[in-house]
């Protein structure tokens, strides 16, 4: 290994050792769910938002709101409604007698973390109303533009779409999201540990362990990992699998509708740099890129009527192009 790769190591290390005091922390609210967790650290250090979805009661907000808590950083919570208006999340223009001036009333978007809590709840004029915020970082009220705090993070929730009162995101929001995480039930060691935590007695508190600073560094670290272009050209054919996989000899064309954009491929290469970080390596391998592939690509992948009628999903999809595509 290279001196410089040495030195780089040593410094994933320590930065990864931080991650672990986070993760404990948050450990004290949150049982199992560990791909979630690991879903949500990820989003973190590389910047993206990451949307949750899972039927209700399986812990969603409460790891984003213990994430937050043992962050440290700002955090607000918008429970979406169907009758919610743009203005109740970024904020509006308010008449102020005493100045006889219009003065800007800000939004809950002015935070480090958004939780959107069951977001496809909202109608389609509420949901446009994040975008320029989640791609720009900036809010526009009345004329001026106010930039978001940094880092700006929003973290949703939703329901399964078949729920009754969810409306489907917009596809050029869904793309925004680095990551689409689905969470399961728990087992049943996992349920019983549940019960015995939180039966009435009090819950230990979740106390800050980052400081803004080491948030930063740590983010700062991710794009130092080390990616060999072997492995990017893998990312690539992945991503370009699922627009043409009959160029790789995989015949599913007919199931796919429209494949991963280009936003896919640098979000992919993003989280698997994120991935090795967390592992405390200082390179990327083969298995962090499947590992998080279907996080990345399963809301980018839009299937066919006809692949729906034969009961396929995108992780079924994705899941076949991951088994197809040749490893490096």
């Amino acid at each position: 290994m290279q001196p410089d790769m040495e030195k780089l190591e040593k410094e994933i290390q320590q930065q990864s050792s931080a991650i672990d005091a986070l993760r404990q922390e948050v450990r004290k609210m949150l049982v199992g769910q560990q791909h979630l967790l690991e879903s949500l650290l990820i989003a973190m250090i590389s910047d993206g938002h990451i949307l949750i979805e899972g039927v209700p009661g399986l812990a969603k907000t409460t790891a984003v709101k213990a994430l937050g808590q043992a962050m440290g950083l700002p955090f607000q919570r918008i429970s979406f409604t169907p009758d919610l208006l743009p203005a109740d999340i970024i904020g509006t223009m308010i008449y102020d007698p005493a100045k006889s001036a219009f003065l800007p009333r800000k939004g809950p978007v002015f935070t480090n973390l958004l939780l959107t809590d069951e977001i496809n709840r909202a109608p389609a004029k509420v949901q446009s109303a994040l975008l320029e915020a989640m791609q720009e970082r900036q809010v526009t009220i009345g004329d001026t533009t106010y930039p978001l705090p940094s880092p700006f993070l929003v973290l949703a929730t939703q329901n399964p779409i078949e729920q009754e009162g969810t409306y489907p995101l917009p596809e050029a929001q869904v793309d925004r999201f680095m990551l689409m995480c689905k969470v399961g039930y728990p087992t049943k060691d996992e349920e019983r540990e549940i019960m015995h935590r939180f039966d009435g007695k009090p819950v230990e508190s979740i106390q800050a362990v980052l400081e803004p600073e080491q948030i930063d560094a740590c983010r700062a670290m991710v794009p130092k990992v080390y990616c060999d272009e072997k492995v990017t050209e893998y990312i690539l054919d992945i991503v370009l699998a699922t627009r043409t996989p009959s160029k790789f000899g995989i015949p599913i064309d007919h199931q796919i509708s429209y494949g991963a954009s280009p936003r896919a491929g640098i979000f992919l290469q993003m989280a698997a740099r994120a991935r090795a970080l967390l592992c405390g390596r200082a390179y990327v391998t083969p298995q962090d890129v499947k590992e998080i592939a279907p996080d990345v690509l399963r809301h980018r992948v839009i299937l066919t009527y006809e692949a729906e009628a034969e009961e396929c999903t995108s992780d079924s999809v994705i899941a076949h192009i991951l088994g197809e595509i040749r490893v490096p």
